[in-house]
Order: C-alpha cells, then structure tokens, then sequence
C-alpha cells in the first residue's frame, strides 16, 4: 500500500512539474528540488520521464517548456475545434446505442454530440461525470440519467475525485463511450490530467464494452497520463483524415476502427 501512495504522490509531482514548466517556459533542477522536497537525483529523473513522455524538454540543469504535448484546451475551446468532424463521429457512435442499453458517456464535446443525439430516445440509462451532457438529456431528453458525485474541474464541466470514482464503485454499463485527448500505439489511450484519467480508467473498467471516440488530430499523439492500454479498447472511431499507416497499427493490435463520413 505505501508503494503504491509513493506511485500516487510521485505521478502528482510529475503533473505539477509540467503545468509549473508551461506556466514559466523554464526551470531548475535546484528549483523544483526546493518545491518538492526531494532530491537532485528524483527530480532528473522525473525530468527524464517527462520528457521521453514528450511533455517537456531537458536542459543542462533544467528542463523548458514544450506545451504542444500537454497543453489541454478548456471546454469552450474544444467546442469550436473540429466540429463537423465530432458531429460525424457522434452519429457513427449512435448505432452502437440500442434501446434498453445502460451506457456511460464521458466527458467531452464529441461525447457531447453523441449525447444530443438521444433526444426522443427511450429506455435508456446514461451514466456521465459530464455536467453539461447531464444538463442536456435531463432538459431534451426522456432517458435515466445517473450523474457522479465529486469535485467540479473549473471550466471543464466534469466531477473528478474521489467522491467521483466511488460513486462508479458498484456500477457496471453495457458499453462506455470515451473520450481521449491523445492516442498511440506507444502509449495507449492518455489525458492531460490525472484526476480526469482515473475517471476515465473507471468508466472502461465498468464497461461490457468500450468505444473511444476521437478526431483524427488526436492520433499519434501522448498526453501526460495513460488511462487505457488499445488492448482495453473494442472500437475506435475516428474521422476520415485518421492518418492510414497509424489506423493500420491499431488494427494490427486487434482493435477495430470506423472511419466517420
């Protein structure tokens, strides 16, 4: 138990060390040792970590920014980014919905999409830590909506926590749909933030089965934390501009993907 507090408080460290590089472009190995308490040789090889993650770059003594890999857009602009594409991969995911099914819906604006597509619907229960996917079906919609408890993620619309993960503790759901920041084959499935990837790692662990759903800017990509081996993943569905030789890999691992016209 204490190793796996250790695991916990050292992920946490490595999360704030990226959003305090972003923030300042550049710091110290003497500086964060300072923050954090720890020594030289724990921060290097935090700094090592990180940056074969791709979410910063080493320096002599130090390490700088490098933002495109874990910067995470606030809910607002996610709306506007690619929205023809999340409108034709919600209406792809859609036919996987039957009438009597329990599902879970994540967070997100693609997964907000495949939400407004249930206006009318029937017989179904939607499980979301999403307050504005619930907001939505319990304004337009006839279905059971069953939202987590836990702490709101300012500007993201979610409940994170552990009021959230225990809130999912005795469910179980026909399927999960997912969303993802980044995918690849290196790194699976990850999210800039680590509160938000133990949501998503409980919404798969629950699921009979599992459909991310995810624009094509997204593939070949890594954000800072994993929640979701391909191996966990039964579908993927992208857009028609998915880069060939990437959903090609995926495949080879087993995993199937649909292209969204």
């Amino acid at each position: 138990m204490e190793k796996k507090v250790d695991n916990i408080f050292a992920e946490e460290r490595k999360q704030m060390i990226v959003e305090l590089i972003n923030k300042e472009i550049k710091t110290t190995v003497a500086n964060l040792c300072e923050k954090f308490s720890v020594s030289p040789a724990t921060i290097r090889n935090d700094l090592r970590e990180l940056e074969l993650a791709g979410l910063l770059k080493r320096t002599h003594g130090g390490a700088i920014s490098n933002r495109k890999a874990s910067f995470e857009l606030n809910s607002y602009q996610k709306e506007v980014e690619n929205i023809e594409k999340k409108a034709a991969i919600a209406k792809a995911a859609n036919k996987y919905i039957q009438d009597g099914d329990i599902i879970a819906i994540d967070t997100g604006t693609t997964t907000l999409e495949l939400a407004k597509l249930l206006a009318g619907r029937k017989n179904i229960t939607v499980v979301t830590n999403d307050l504005e996917i619930a907001m939505y079906l319990e304004e337009h919609s006839e279905v059971d909506v069953i939202i987590t408890g836990g702490s709101v993620r300012r500007n993201f619309h979610t409940t994170v926590g552990l009021i959230a993960l225990n809130s999912l503790d005795e469910l179980s759901v026909d399927r999960s749909f997912i969303a993802a920041n980044s995918v690849s084959i290196k790194r699976g499935a990850t999210t800039p933030n680590i509160e938000q990837a133990q949501i998503k790692e409980r919404l798969v662990d629950f699921a009979g089965e599992v459909i991310l759903l995810l624009d094509s800017t997204k593939l070949g990509k890594a954000s800072f934390a994993k929640f979701a081996d391909l191996k966990d993943i039964d579908l993927i569905i992208t857009d028609k501009d998915a880069p060939k030789d990437i959903v090609s890999d995926i495949i080879k691992i087993g995993v199937s993907v649909e292209i969204a016209d």
